[in-house]
């Protein structure tokens, strides 16, 4: 059973649709606040739900206006984007806004379930027994896990979620060649579907922001992080 304390805000405009996905996440555990429209999310931005899953497609407006507002109030809060439309656009530009996890409709709500208790556990841990926080040294470069925050001496660097756990996991292999397989299966999950080449362009992105670390390509495979020299 999941943590009572964590809270979703569900945004989605067919009603049969919002009260079916209520039901099945407060079965599970979570605590639910849902939205039939985006302007009246838009309005509750501030409360700092643990999670917001998004209808794509709105009567107002859609469903990147929220993402924006949310990640623009906290970079770190994850969301899970909802879309009947072209899947692969808009799978792309959720993923460049920030978002965590899409699904295409139609889908069965237990799929919506599995996939939030996945990405709950990723980004908050476990509920019990949560490790001490512990400050990693990698190079320059300071990782807290459980804060999920980089610090260059005392500058944060700015990271969405997907740039921070494909950071964690360059670290917990360093020195070790990941291949995109690997990366996808790990910071993706085994059910994302789509082109690998996320994998790359989150690793442009990485290394404009953590530029001090040396992310090598490994031509024809994947990647490793190594310690400079």
């Amino acid at each position: 059973m999941i943590d009572l304390s964590k809270k979703i805000y569900l945004v989605e405009d067919e009603r049969s649709l919002n009260i079916l996905l209520e039901k099945y996440l407060k079965l599970e555990g979570y605590e639910v606040t849902t939205f039939s429209d985006g302007n009246s999310a838009l309005e509750r931005i501030k409360d700092m739900p643990d999670l917001w899953i998004l209808d794509i497609m709105l009567p107002d407006i859609d469903g990147y206006e929220i993402i924006k507002a949310v990640k623009g109030n906290n970079k770190n809060t994850p969301v899970i984007f909802m879309s009947a439309r072209n899947e692969e656009l808009d799978r792309v530009v959720g993923l460049e806004l920030g978002s965590d996890d899409y699904l295409s409709k139609p889908f069965l709500p237990r799929e919506l379930v599995i996939r939030t208790n996945k990405l709950m556990e990723r980004v908050y841990g476990k509920v019990d027994n949560e490790p001490v926080d512990k400050l990693i040294e990698v190079g320059d470069y300071r990782v807290s896990r459980r804060q999920r925050t980089v610090f260059l001496g005392n500058k944060e660097i700015q990271l969405t979620n997907k740039e921070f756990e494909l950071l964690n996991y360059f670290v917990e292999n360093r020195s070790n060649v990941v291949s995109r397989e690997q990366i996808l299966i790990n910071v993706w999950g085994e059910d994302y579907f789509g082109s690998d080449r996320v994998v790359d362009d989150t690793i442009r992105r990485l290394r404009k922001k953590v530029e001090r670390l040396n992310i090598e390509t490994v031509y024809g495979y994947g990647y490793k992080l190594v310690d400079k020299a």
